[in-house]
């Protein structure tokens, strides 16, 4: 119980850090609102419960063929601690003010799906962290997997849906000491997550 307890958390945390943190499809998502109200930005949102599904498919295909090599889980863990600690540096840069949006108009859906597939960051996460984490949940049961997987696009979705839903009440929300102080402290987190990665490849290549 207390393992899928963990990979819910875990998949929870991860979603959130990437809803809430600035990038391609939160800019859309906020750009939509501004412009044609929260129904637009919740379209944007929701976009990469469309997009992932052939992205993981695909990732999940290429690490089965590969994950009985130690060599390879280390590099994938070492890229997966690279990511997170880059994203966390990344977020900690933001400061308030900092953060601009722009879009042009279309349909927002539309929009959402073509910004996400191609953004690099779900690739890069998927092969780097999701994917593996996929595998090791199914090693203690597919519930395990499930609930990481909810976790994960409950926050995502949820937490872009959240910030639609705020921007269109509080269009200076986006560069609010609170919004920046989410996104800092989330920022900490990955950067703790993604040494805990580090660990997990010096064991594979049996550094320490």
């Amino acid at each position: 119980m207390l393992d899928f307890i963990e990979y819910f958390g875990f998949g929870a945390f991860l979603g959130l850090a990437a809803g809430t943190s600035p990038g391609p499809l939160l800019a859309v998502t906020i750009s939509e609102t501004l412009q044609h109200g929260k129904w637009d930005g919740i379209k944007v949102a929701v976009s990469p419960l469309i997009t992932d599904l052939p992205i993981v498919l695909a990732v999940l295909f290429v690490l089965s063929h590969l994950t009985s090599s130690d060599l390879f889980i280390g590099i994938i863990a070492f890229s997966g601690a690279s990511y997170l600690i880059y994203s966390g540096v990344e977020s900690l840069k933001i400061k308030k003010g900092s953060i601009e949006l722009s879009a042009e108009k279309s349909g927002a859906l539309k929009k959402g799906i073509i910004v996400n597939f191609g953004n690099p960051h779900p690739y890069v996460f998927w092969l780097s962290i999701g994917g593996p984490l996929i595998f090791k949940s199914l090693s203690v049961h597919v519930w395990a997997t499930i609930l990481f997987i909810a976790g994960f696009y409950l926050l995502l979705v949820g937490s872009k849906i959240i910030v639609a839903l705020i921007v269109e009440k509080s269009k200076y929300f986006i560069n609010s000491k609170y919004y920046l102080s989410i996104v800092h402290a989330l920022g900490i987190a990955q950067i703790i997550f993604g040494l805990t990665f580090i660990k997990v490849g010096m064991d594979s290549l049996r550094l320490i």
